[in-house]
């Protein structure tokens, strides 16, 4: 004996195990002929656990009364539960069984009662429920179900966000007689209202809007255009992100280099009056780029060329005209605005136009300088920074010649003659003159930006010692009487 339930995840056959737990059985084979279980949500689903099913309404609900037995459809409330049988083989030890929620009887707790839920596993081993719910099948087909509702995403009470319902019941086989007064309808019932109150989000209800890909396109391009036109306002390329291009510029590329402005201002002419026709030059060397633009009085007229001169031969070369995407004119125009509102306002007094600011010292504005341009001046002024760089020449001027004075001073040196430990005699007679005729310098310090050779100079001293140690007094004497003037020469 066995039932097939229909869901919105897929089909599920279930065996009953009549034998086991008939009064269970019966129940569920009965109510699922009369289609009590039509519409029922599938509600706390716990992964790898288990979930539950068999209230037509849910727990969601505020009207629901928990599901009824067969019996208590048939009689009344007060045969609404049954007392549940618990047979000792029967374990939860396997994925897929079913398995009657029951609750305890109000007046006896050792006794529980079942209404018309029930709960189906979705894991092995899952023996917590062994003695809390009375099993009466196990699943036969559908375990790639099991495994949807398994992985469904749900929230902190285990209720599915998208819903997963019982659609229809099928009884495969029914030993069981009809009890009196059980009336089996003719086609599945519709959902009624308490039920459809409870949908959340429907099974069928697509999850992804369907968008045309050429709309999606179009307004992609725009984002990324208004995000680009917003980066180049920052940058200082457009006066603002919703400037747009004139409509009466004509631009026209593919030109021959030889073509001029007044060959294109005389052949667009004919479509009306030109403002301005700039053939664009290289700033260097002023040859042609090859593309112009062409500006009209009218819009029309601007309209009427661009029909009219697609492809047009003009020497020799076929031309492409196309409306014109530049703004650098409007930019330039409203940057021209904008520095003469600051102009104005710098002119109120105060920094840049706000009386309550001030220049930063480090810097000063120029008086001299033209002010129409707003510039910034270094600490020393035009005044103060001419002539230096000739008062800079000739203090160069003045080292290079004492260098070179004292480098023909130690040149001199060379041609000296040593007479004894501190005497030198020149070559020049003792004039006191240098070799270019200069009179001498009285100072006798030594050129500082030679280093003195000490060795050198303390083997000749003791030379000279050895040499003039017996050197006669009378020559002694005449040097120490010489004339005070002639040893300053010396």
């Amino acid at each position: 004996m066995s039932a097939l339930l229909e869901t919105s995840a897929g089909d599920i056959v279930i065996d009953l195990l009549v034998d086991y737990a008939p009064k269970e059985c019966e129940n569920f084979i009965k109510l699922c002929k009369v289609k009590y279980y039509n519409f029922s949500p599938i509600h706390s689903i716990q992964q790898n656990f288990s979930f539950q099913t068999g209230d037509p309404l849910g727990p969601t609900s505020v009207a629901s009364d928990g599901g009824s037995s067969i019996w208590g459809l048939i009689s009344g409330p007060s045969k609404k539960t049954f007392n549940a049988t618990f047979h000792p083989k029967l374990r939860h030890l396997e994925r897929g069984t079913v398995s009657m929620a029951t609750a305890p009887h109000p007046s006896d707790p050792d006794v529980r009662v079942a209404g018309s839920q029930f709960i189906v596993t979705l894991g092995d081993n899952t023996d917590y429920l062994d003695g809390k719910a009375a099993i009466f099948g196990k699943v036969v087909e559908g375990f790639d179900v099991l495994e949807k509702v398994n992985n469904a995403i749900t929230d902190k009470d285990g209720h599915p966000l998208v819903d997963i319902r019982i659609k229809h019941t099928i009884i495969l086989d029914d030993p069981y007689p009809d009890p009196s007064g059980l009336r089996e309808p003719s086609q599945s019932p519709p959902p009624s209202k308490e039920q459809l109150a409870t949908v959340r989000i429907a099974d069928d209800a697509p999850l992804t809007e369907e968008v045309d890909e050429e709309a999606a396109e179009k307004m992609r391009r725009e984002r990324e255009a208004r995000a680009q036109a917003l980066t180049l306002e920052m940058m200082g390329d457009l006066p603002f992100a919703e400037v747009k291009p004139p409509e009466n510029v004509l631009f026209v590329c593919k030109l021959n280099p030889v073509t001029t402005d007044s060959d294109l201002e005389l052949i667009f002419s004919r479509f009306g009056k030109i403002l301005s026709c700039e053939v664009i030059r290289d700033k260097k060397t002023g040859d042609s780029l090859q593309y112009a633009f062409v500006e009209f009085e009218d819009k029309a007229a601007c309209e009427a060329a661009y029909f009219k001169m697609q492809g047009v031969l003009i020497d020799d070369r076929r031309i492409h005209v196309d409306f014109s995407q530049s703004v650098s004119k409007l930019a330039e125009v409203w940057r021209g605005g904008e520095n003469a509102k600051r102009k104005r306002r710098r002119e109120g007094g105060g920094w840049g136009g706000v009386k309550g600011l001030e220049k930063w010292r480090k810097y000063r504005e120029d008086d001299a300088q033209d002010s129409t341009e707003d510039h910034y001046s270094m600490v020393y002024g035009e005044e103060e920074m001419r002539g230096r760089h000739e008062r800079q020449r000739d203090g160069r001027d003045r080292d290079n010649r004492q260098g070179r004075g004292s480098e023909r001073f130690g040149d001199r040196d060379k041609d000296n003659i040593r007479d004894g430990p501190d005497r030198i005699r020149r070559r020049d007679g003792g004039r006191g003159r240098n070799w270019d005729g200069a009179p001498q310098s009285r100072s006798r310090s030594p050129v500082k930006d030679k280093p003195r050779d000490r060795n050198r100079y303390d083997d000749r001293r003791k030379n000279d010692r050895f040499r003039h140690r017996d050197e006669d007094r009378r020559g002694s004497n005449q040097e120490r009487d010489r004339p005070r003037d002639d040893y300053r020469r010396r």
